[in-house]
């Protein structure tokens, strides 16, 4: 039995090509899908619950805009140890590539008084349409500091 060098040769050429062009196409789908601003901007309709360390039980829903430029901001309801205020949330937020990030913002009664600032820790899943969140500081508009233990979700609206 002879071998065919050259066929041979041609068909390792060919399975070197395609598993090169496979690897690359693998590489930028996989780089394409890192985390970014663009790929977070949109609405979102979020709720957390918890506790205000010495107040009491916290639950909050809100429709909120991330935009492509790192702001965040929109309407918040909210109940606080039974009582329930309506806000405006507005501040900043950061998107890592690795799908983490955080916000910093404040919130504001319906006459503009600014009621809290606060900040928070999340991570994007499920292909960048959820956040996980948990607040990590929260200051009353006197300077007070409050401790909290609050985490929410935030889900994609479809556009």
């Amino acid at each position: 039995m002879k071998l065919d060098i050259r066929k041979h040769s041609k068909v390792a050429l060919l399975i070197v090509f395609a598993a090169t062009i496979v690897m690359s196409v693998a590489a930028t789908a996989q780089a394409g899908n890192s985390c970014s601003f663009a790929r977070a901007a949109g609405k979102y309709g979020t709720s957390d619950s918890g506790t205000v360390v010495g107040i009491g039980p916290r639950a909050a829903n809100a429709l909120l805009t991330l935009d492509a430029a790192g702001n965040i901001g929109g309407p918040v309801t909210a109940s606080l140890n039974g009582s329930v205020a309506h806000s405006t949330l507005s501040g900043t937020y950061t998107v890592n590539r690795d799908c983490t990030g955080s916000a910093s913002f404040s919130e504001f009664d319906q006459l503009g008084n600014l009621i809290i600032t606060a900040t928070v820790d999340f991570v994007w899943v499920d292909n960048m349409r959820e956040i996980l969140f948990i607040f990590t500081s929260a200051t009353l508009a006197n300077g007070t500091p409050l401790g909290t233990v609050i985490n929410g979700t935030a889900r994609k609206l479809v556009p």
